[in-house]
């Protein structure tokens, strides 16, 4: 775990940041632990000397402005109270890197924490969530919280490779197993050997491969194409996938002793517009990644931000990422505001549909309010309600049932079919 050691005066002025980060796995050190480690990081405020230039973020709290690191100078990021969502996102973006998952979004940020942990055991997890959601990029982050860090990292996509190369792509082939193969061919488990083996989209997999992957987890050995002896591997499998495979185990398609070989550690990412709080975090993060070598980066401003909140995100965070760019190419000063967003395709208008399904339930309440006072006003007569309500008799009858309905209770008392 890495840590962070703020000065005195960041832990009076910038506390809530301090306490985001601690949440986003960091550890907090201080002066008085001793000799920091090397890859301790400082933070400061503006004024004070940076203990150590290029692993320092320098915060103020004037204006705004975000600027990397670089060249062995520190980091610098200023904000006031009312960026406080999008400065933390750039805070951590600047410590963890711009590659690493960042999160504020309280689901999110216990999946991150869950994450960690799993990282520091060897057993196998299974990632599942839509498409576009930060399943590699979780992996990764297990990947490199692990005691593998050190050896390679080798990512798939089952559903990239046709199924006649994707045995020999995952187990090796050796020279004339098959037509075209003049040499050998390692394959990515033994590629991966000491480390990770991503298996991406795992339910687009074969059924007859399915079976051979399951072996190569038993054992940890494998049997290149064209062999007769198992080689053994020492591979951490993490497998994602964007449907559910319960679901893919009933219909068939996939194999049920497989399901549970792989799914030991089960994690779910979740659709960005079910995690609203994480946008200002990962646009921030996105800026940071994408213009981090320009010098002061744009700032997101808060309308920017409304804008951003108020979309549905089909493409979930592939397509925030795709919307940062392009504001980054338009924005050409110092902040990014809503005529630079641009979008694959409107919203749906959630919100305003669900704001909507709102006023007609208070429109509805109300109308049932004025026919309950109507009838009893004219004694219980639904001729008369009608007439003096200025609608017909079976439209009054449509609306005591509509009522009856949803559980409205309007006394009709004397209510008779004629006056």
């Amino acid at each position: 775990m890495r840590s962070i050691v703020p000065s005195a005066a960041v832990l009076r002025q910038k506390y809530a940041l301090v306490s985001s980060l601690r949440a986003q796995g960091f550890a907090i050190g201080t002066c008085e632990d001793g000799r920091p480690a090397a890859q301790d990081l400082f933070l400061v405020a503006e004024g004070e000397v940076p203990p150590a230039a290029a692993r320092t973020l320098i915060l103020g709290d004037e204006g705004r402005q975000a600027i990397a690191f670089g060249d062995g100078n520190p980091a610098r990021l200023s904000y006031t109270a009312e960026d406080a969502a999008v400065g933390a996102g750039f805070a951590t973006a600047l410590l963890r890197g711009p590659h690493e998952p960042v999160a504020a979004d309280p689901e999110s940020l216990a999946l991150l924490a869950l994450a960690e942990r799993v990282a520091a055991s060897d057993i196998t997890v299974l990632i599942n969530g839509p498409t576009g959601t930060g399943k590699e990029v979780l992996a990764r982050a297990i990947h490199n919280g692990s005691a593998r860090r050190e050896g390679p990292f080798v990512a798939i996509n089952c559903a990239a490779l046709p199924e006649t190369m994707l045995e020999a792509m995952l187990f090796g082939h050796q020279k004339g197993a098959f037509t075209g193969a003049s040499s050998g061919g390692q394959g990515f488990f033994r590629a991966a050997h000491g480390g990770t083996l991503l298996l991406d989209e795992i339910a687009e997999m074969p059924l007859n491969l399915q079976a051979k992957l399951l072996r190569a987890l038993q054992e940890r050995e494998v049997v290149p194409i064209g062999g007769t002896l198992p080689e053994k591997v020492d591979v951490r499998v993490i497998a994602c996938a964007n449907r559910d495979l319960q679901g893919e185990v009933t219909a068939g398609r996939f194999r049920a002793d497989l399901y549970y070989r792989l799914s030991v550690f089960p994690l779910t990412t979740k659709a960005l517009a079910e995690r609203p709080g994480d946008i200002a975090a990962l646009s921030a993060a996105m800026v940071v990644r994408h213009a981090g070598g320009r010098g002061a980066m744009p700032w997101i401003s808060n309308a920017a931000l409304d804008a951003l909140a108020s979309h549905d995100w089909p493409g979930n965070v592939r397509e925030l990422e795709n919307v940062i760019q392009r504001a980054l190419l338009l924005c050409g000063g110092r902040t990014i505001d809503p005529e630079h967003l641009i979008f694959d395709r409107p919203a749906t208008r959630r919100v305003e549909i669900e704001a909507a399904g709102t006023l007609s339930n208070i429109v509805q309440i109300h109308e049932f309010a004025a026919i309950r006072e109507m009838l009893a006003e004219c004694g219980g007569s639904r001729i008369e309600t009608a007439r003096r309500l200025g609608i017909s008799e079976r439209t009054l009858r449509y609306r005591l049932a509509k009522a009856r309905e949803q559980g409205e209770s309007i006394d009709t008392g004397k209510a008779r079919a004629s006056a």
